[in-house]
């Protein structure tokens, strides 16, 4: 079991490199300034020279990714004496590190937390703005796939269970139209019309986000704002969760054990409840992780719709700007996530089922 967590912790890293290279080469070949953006159009040249070699744009492409990569890793190298040197322990840009080894005179082995480089307009830490804007996003995923989930694993049982039925054909209805339609277009009829056409009768906004500010400058938790992009968000998820629980199900239901324990005698909610959902609903789970990470991911269009200030909302605000390290940290956190469930996934399959463990 150790040897198969190692195995998949190890293409799980291999995976983020792939992914740190293709961010790095792709946002370092696009047109711009960095330093004018930060400074301004009527910034000095000596200005500009200075701020790019701050950021080291000034050395090879090949310094530059070392660069990167040293900033993102956890354990890093630094010199701690040269301050030109591109390993330069700089505490402005590192405010929480420890030793952890000294390797020379000059150099040192340092654990520290990644270090996503700084907004180029805001100057903030892009780190500082994820930490502020990922639970939001995250909340809204969580919703959005609970609601999708509970929902579509009930409607997905009582299809199967009544096979051919008015309400199977119209829970397939549902289905088709909900993974046809994209997100951003539901989002829109759904915010017109609940959040304005009926607000009278709903009481919801078409736009707001977790925390509102009322006229005093005080923020108060606002859970009304999360149920229309919670929805709109969480609408495809069921679809698919409606469909895959219904044909698992009837699948296991044609089983030799279910008949079997049908022939014993058992009561029909038994034989539903006890065994065939336990089997069947394996490759839903398996489907709902994956949604998690792909909503945490996907709720851009969703965050613009209902103005909710998350982490989507925030990347299409820096792409506007062209404010790439905000968009290369945030690319980064959510391909970490992935990961992440991914790789907890595969070890629980591992747990569960020791067949996964000899693939």
């Amino acid at each position: 079991m150790i040897k198969f967590i190692v195995k998949r912790l190890f293409y799980g890293f291999l995976v983020l490199l792939g992914v740190i290279t293709v961010v790095f080469l792709l946002f370092n070949v696009l047109p711009g300034d960095p330093a004018r953006m930060m400074l301004g159009q009527r910034a000095d040249q000596a200005s500009i020279d200075a701020i790019n070699k701050d950021l080291g744009r000034n050395k090879p492409m090949t310094t530059q990714f070392l660069m990167y990569l040293n900033d993102l890793s956890p354990i890093s190298i630094h010199n701690t004496v040269d301050k030109s040197h591109f390993l330069y322990l700089n505490p402005d840009k590192y405010t929480h590190f420890q030793k952890l080894l000294s390797l020379s005179k000059t150099k040192i082995l340092v654990l520290k937390l990644p270090y996503l480089r700084r907004s180029y307009i805001t100057k903030r830490k892009v780190a500082d703005i994820i930490v502020e804007t990922l639970p939001e996003t995250t909340i809204l995923a969580f919703s959005a796939i609970t609601f999708g989930s509970v929902l579509g694993i009930l409607l997905g049982i009582f299809s199967a269970l009544k096979k051919n039925s008015w309400f199977d054909k119209l829970s397939l209805i549902f289905a088709i139209f909900g993974m046809a339609l994209p997100s951003f277009f539901i989002g829109l009829i759904i915010a017109w019309l609940f959040g304005f056409i009926l607000r009278d009768y709903t009481g919801l906004n078409h736009v707001g986000s977790l925390f509102t500010t009322d006229d005093f400058g005080e923020e108060h938790l606002t859970l009304k704002n999360l149920i229309l992009p919670a929805v709109t968000l969480g609408l495809r998820p069921l679809a698919i969760i409606i469909q895959l629980t219904r044909s698992s199900l009837l699948d296991v239901l044609s089983q030799d054990y279910i008949r079997t324990a049908r022939a014993k005698g058992l009561s029909f909610y038994k034989v539903i409840f006890k065994h065939a959902l336990k089997n069947a609903l394996n490759p839903v789970i398996t489907a709902i992780s994956g949604w998690f990470a792909g909503l945490m991911a996907g709720a851009v269009f969703v965050e613009i719709i209902f103005n909710w200030k998350g982490i989507g909302y925030e990347v299409v605000d820096a792409l506007n700007k062209n404010d790439l390290p905000v968009v290369m940290g945030a690319t980064l956190v959510f391909a970490v996530i992935f990961v992440i469930i991914n790789i907890g996934v595969d070890i629980i399959y591992g747990i569960l089922d020791p067949r996964v463990r000899m693939q």
